[in-house]
């Protein structure tokens, strides 16, 4: 069994994995999958990074170790900065202009292109999936209905496009030796249209910045991008239809408007807030609402590091974070069946006549999912994987093998 090295101690690469190469598919912002990319550099520091676009945000460039990313082509194309989402199908073409033959271990972090990078057979692929390609798997009609894509020329050249990036993206499967889920549900994901099987380890939370709090005021809270997906203004009409119930939304987006209209006068909407709001405004909620099927759902856990239970959709990763149970020395939270507005007042009113949750025992449930339990986990599927995969006389057996596990 390979030596186990604690996690925050960073890996010496040249001697133990040789050359490290980082592939992510944008950088643009520092959010849930950037987090990913932050802990990954930090145990492996030497690693060279390579994305489609690098723009993110060079005052936070220190959690990425100063590290500018090596680019594509798409870099330079014309209002790339703004949108660069526009030129998704290009990103095939472009993922697999990075010459990364001189690596050993190739690590893909990746929610759209980032694991189609082309590695050989002396090399080592990791890949950490964040999601298969969502809006061209089990969330393609959802996607087309949103941006009004149902019908007409538009809609039917969009469906060509996610046809061939479907055809692509499962032809990439093979090109990776060890897959890593950000949860068991996208495991399934991963297992379903790609046929691996995928070791999960959870996503990095800091849960330090969130402090336990036991004090709760008479508001529920959500907060999030208000994309459609989210489900924030069903939450709002959800509320709208309970007077007596105060909700507090922290957030901006494309939704912005519809959570207007249905807002009612126990509803107030703030807008974006500051990180600093928002974890004062967590640690004082009476609850946390969640109503999107999230791959895995990091506001859930951040929630919970404050003591704060949860209202959430039954569905996606969340599962996996709140506890619903009889057994208050376990119990974090409620589930709701369905995205509509009975089912999220029937949870809220059940939620008032349930005995009072106890803010140590949410606290103790978000410990699950630090930083330094990533590190240790991905580490060790990383040393599990090289050691597997290391070239033997015979490589056909071995080939066989690993794709039938």
């Amino acid at each position: 069994m390979a030596n186990v090295i604690l996690a925050t101690s960073p890996v010496n690469d040249v001697n133990r994995f040789g050359r490290v190469a980082l592939v992510h598919d944008w950088l643009a912002a520092y959010a849930g999958s950037e987090k990913v990319v932050e802990q990954i550099l930090q145990i492996f520091p030497d690693a060279d990074l390579y994305s489609l676009v690098d723009f993110f945000p060079e005052s936070l460039r220190g959690v990425l170790g100063g590290k500018h990313a090596h680019t594509s082509f798409i870099q330079n194309l014309p209002r790339a900065r703004k949108s660069f989402r526009k030129y998704l199908p290009l990103m095939p073409l472009a993922i697999e202009q990075f010459d990364l033959s001189s690596y050993d271990l190739v690590i893909s972090s990746s929610h759209a292109v980032a694991k189609g990078v082309l590695t050989g057979p002396n090399q080592v692929h990791v890949s950490y999936v964040h999601s298969p390609i969502r809006y061209a798997w089990d969330l393609q009609h959802q996607y087309l209905n949103e941006a009004g894509l149902r019908r007409g020329m538009k809609s039917w050249l969009a469906r060509l496009l996610l046809h061939y990036m479907r055809i692509w993206d499962h032809r990439t499967a093979f090109g990776v030796d060890a897959f890593v889920a950000n949860s068991a549900f996208v495991g399934r994901r991963i297992h379903k249209v790609y046929g691996c099987d995928a070791a999960v380890v959870y996503p990095p939370v800091d849960v330090e910045r969130f402090a336990l709090s036991t004090q709760r005021e008479d508001f529920y809270l959500i907060a999030s991008r208000m994309v459609p997906y989210k489900r924030i203004p069903l939450v709002v009409e959800a509320f709208a239809a309970m007077p007596s119930r105060r909700l507090v939304v922290i957030g901006d987006g494309p939704d912005m408007p519809r959570a207007k209209a249905f807002a009612g006068p126990n509803v107030t909407l703030l807008g974006y807030q500051s990180d600093e709001r928002l974890v004062d405004f967590m640690q004082r909620a009476r609850a946390f609402v969640f109503a999107a099927e999230e791959d895995f759902g990091i506001s859930v856990v951040e929630a919970q590091a404050c003591g704060t239970p949860v209202i959430a959709l039954r569905r996606g990763g969340v599962r996996e974070i709140v506890v619903e149970s009889s057994d208050s020395e376990r119990a974090t939270g409620l589930f709701f069946n369905e995205q509509s507005v009975a089912s999220i007042v029937d949870a809220v009113e059940r939620f008032e006549q349930y005995p009072p949750f106890n803010a140590e025992v949410c606290r103790r449930n978000a410990l699950r999912f630090t930083r330094e339990r990533f590190k240790r986990e991905f580490l060790a599927v990383v040393e599990r994987t090289m050691a597997a995969n290391r070239v033997s006389a015979d490589p056909v057996p071995e080939i066989r093998r690993r794709r039938s596990a």
